[in-house]
């Protein structure tokens, strides 16, 4: 059955992408009338208190219908620690509308690999329902420098060519950390990277500065990371910058 997916992957931009694609291919295929939804989640389906949960989870699958019903980390609507919770409940409307509505709802749920086959052996109903599974691989040093050059470029700054050389590096030694999260955890360090260059040109104010300077993200700006400072040393522990 084609109407039903689940994409696993790393938290990176190519998961979501891929479902909102779907979103517009589908249609085309005559399998959703209104294209894609925006990714829903735990916060959009399951309520605080009881009662809640679904005229919430309805409301969301009445805005579906005839289109598609994107669901990330859909694994944290079952949290079988807590006998209180409402993720039961609002699974229980997703089977029956998937069951029921199969014709006029497509339904794709993304998330970690891991998690998302841990969701599935807890929860077979959803597990016999859904027919096409797709995997990412993590992306290779290469293409994260790739894309790295790319979101830079979009900011308007580039890499000087140390600059270049200590982000490959960073990138093979996050890698290697706890915590990595492909495109996100490159995001976050040229985000970094950006306010550390700021902060050095400022302390350079006494000497005229090109717009080429403004523009250029220098090696200083990436080797500043605890990647590089303290990374190794506190391997087992969250790499944050």
């Amino acid at each position: 059955e084609i109407r039903k997916f689940c994409v696993a992957g790393q938290p990176l931009p190519r998961k979501d992408a891929v479902g909102l694609r779907r979103g517009q291919v589908l249609p085309r295929l005559g399998l959703g009338r209104k294209g894609p939804l925006r990714p829903v989640t735990r916060d959009d389906l399951v309520g605080q208190y009881i009662g809640h949960t679904a005229p919430k989870t309805r409301e969301v699958l009445k805005r579906a219908m005839g289109g598609v019903l994107f669901i990330d980390e859909a694994y944290y609507l079952y949290r079988p620690e807590n006998e209180r919770d409402y993720g039961q409940e609002a699974i229980e409307i997703l089977l029956q509308a998937m069951e029921n509505d199969r014709e006029d709802l497509v339904v794709i749920l993304a998330g970690y690999q891991d998690r998302m086959e841990r969701f599935f052996r807890s929860n077979p109903g959803f597990s016999s329902r859904i027919a096409h599974h797709i995997e990412f691989p993590d992306y290779t040093p290469e293409e994260l420098l790739a894309i790295a050059r790319l979101m830079l470029e979009r900011m308007e700054y580039r890499l000087s060519p140390d600059a270049e050389a200590a982000l490959r590096e960073y990138i093979d030694r996050r890698m290697r950390l706890p915590h990595f999260a492909n495109a996100r955890s490159v995001r976050n360090a040229l985000d970094r990277a950006r306010l550390r260059q700021a902060s050095r040109l400022l302390a350079e104010r006494g000497r005229p500065l090109a717009r080429e300077d403004l523009m250029t993200i220098e090696a200083a700006d990436i080797r500043a990371s605890r990647v590089f400072t303290r990374g190794e040393r506190h391997s087992g522990q969250e790499v944050a910058s």
